[in-house]
């Protein structure tokens, strides 16, 4: 595949030269039209001297036709030799023969002069200009007549003159032949041109090129390519790549962290796992020790499943390959059993659940996933509310929107975390130990996928030390109701 820089020079030397080649028949059409009106003119003109020759040797009594029994009817001698002074062809006829042709009709083959002599005899004023073709002359020659008035110039009926046509095959073939010699000069100036011209517009895409393939390892994505001008075409290129770069950037430091907070968070589990195995191994068959180590392996292994299970969900979200069984969810019902297991919750953590407003609606969605959205917001409440704190859970309709609301009194989430709480793996106490707390990090992920794919998502409010309140929105369906309770 040529490279872009030739295959502008080539369309410019293409157009270049369809240009030149359309330029130049227009030029001679134009040049043959003009030649053929001046050689026109002449012959008309020539015509228009003959007969004013005629007409004047009229007027000075002079013989202008004599007549022999022999012959018949001729111009005198005077009169021959002024005609033939006229250029080119001239021919003088009464109504029926020639009297006379001029020297250059004279030395014309003899099928040529009939061919000539015919058509001076049939020609009359008016008629159009007559094109004709002379073998003698190899070339075509342009007629025109000239009737003359019998009562001054007695015995005359037409002059016709002709001039030779070759000057427009001259004048086309000098505009051919000076394109032909000059053409290629002009062309190979216009390649050069072109190559050049193409190759400084084309630089800053090569620097570019050589940028991105200095940058595209995905180590160098905080790097960007330096644009001269955003204005043009090449700015803008430069502006867009730029701006997928810092995506690029984003998405790539996302994922480093993501694959480095999963292997922690499995390398933990699995070294837990690991040692009770090895202490049930060697521990007595039966013993208390041994039931304990296995107990607790039993709970990394429920914990670590749980991970993985929560991994392939995400992961089939972004590939957008998770299929949600959408139904008619009436969401009262599914509250108050969400509020339920949040009591029973609350009562273990020391925490007091209370019930807000609800409302009755329906929305359309996958039951089992709502009920797992609701679940982990609320347990993310009750596990972030110390002892003693409350949790009070919602649902109200605000013009077609169904309201999910947690809100608690616990430790709350500083303003510059917000932006980052629903990533994957990431937590508000860093600082402390996930066994306090327990959890990997993903149930606001989780959570904010299950409510997007819904069509809806999650407001945050909270202040550092005063309290989170969660809302899920959700759209209802056209025929739900709503009605206090």
């Amino acid at each position: 595949m040529a490279s872009i820089r030739v295959r502008i020079t080539a369309s410019y030397t293409l157009a270049l030269l369809g240009t030149m080649a359309a330029f130049t028949a227009l030029l001679v059409a134009e040049r043959r039209v003009e030649v053929t009106r001046e050689l026109s003119a002449r012959a008309v003109a020539n015509a228009d001297i003959g007969a004013r020759m005629l007409e004047q040797g009229g007027v000075e009594s002079q013989l202008t036709v004599i007549t022999d029994s022999l012959i018949g009817q001729e111009l005198n001698a005077n009169m021959r030799r002024r005609l033939d002074a006229v250029p080119e062809f001239i021919i003088v006829a009464d109504s029926a023969r020639i009297i006379y042709w001029s020297p250059a009709v004279a030395r014309l083959g003899q099928a040529d002069q009939e061919r000539i002599s015919e058509l001076a005899l049939r020609l009359v004023p008016g008629d159009p200009l007559r094109l004709i073709t002379l073998d003698s002359l190899r070339s075509d020659v342009i007629v025109a007549a000239r009737l003359e008035d019998p009562r001054v110039t007695p015995g005359v009926r037409r002059v016709v003159a002709a001039v030779s046509a070759a000057r427009i095959n001259e004048s086309v073939a000098n505009i051919t032949g000076l394109a032909l010699r000059f053409g290629p000069v002009v062309v190979l100036i216009a390649i050069l041109t072109a190559w050049l011209i193409a190759g400084r517009l084309l630089e800053p895409v090569d620097r570019m090129i050589n940028d991105v393939e200095a940058i595209s390892d995905g180590r160098s994505l905080h790097k960007r390519i330096p644009v001269d001008e955003e204005g043009d075409e090449v700015g803008r290129l430069g502006v867009t790549l730029n701006a997928m770069l810092a995506r690029l950037e984003v998405s790539f430091a996302g994922l480093r962290r993501f694959t480095a907070d999963a292997s922690h968070e499995l390398k933990t589990p699995l070294t837990v796992l690991r040692a009770d195995i090895e202490r049930a191994m060697t521990t007595q068959p039966g013993t208390t020790d041994q039931l304990v180590a296995l107990e607790e392996a039993l709970q990394e292994t429920t914990r670590m499943a749980d991970l993985v299970e929560s991994l392939l969900t995400l992961a089939r979200s972004d590939e957008g390959r998770f299929d949600l069984h959408r139904e008619v969810v009436p969401l009262e019902p599914l509250v108050r059993d969400v509020a339920e297991t949040a009591n029973i919750l609350g009562e273990e953590a020391g925490l007091t659940v209370t019930l807000g407003p609800i409302a009755q609606m329906s929305v359309g969605g996958d039951v089992v996933r709502l009920r797992q959205l609701f679940l982990n917001l609320i347990t993310n409440a009750i596990k972030y509310t110390a002892k003693g704190g409350s949790v009070e859970i919602s649902l109200t309709l605000v013009d077609g929107i169904a309201l999910f609301a947690v809100k608690d009194t616990g430790i709350g989430i500083a303003g510059a975390d917000l932006p980052f709480i629903f990533d994957r793996f990431w937590r508000v106490d860093r600082a402390r130990t996930r066994v306090e707390r327990g959890g990997v990090g993903l149930g606001l992920a989780i959570s904010q996928w299950i409510a997007q794919a819904h069509g809806g998502s999650i407001l945050v409010a909270s202040r550092l030390g005063r309290g989170s309140t969660f809302t899920v929105s959700i759209p209802t369906i056209r025929d739900s109701s709503a009605t206090r309770v």
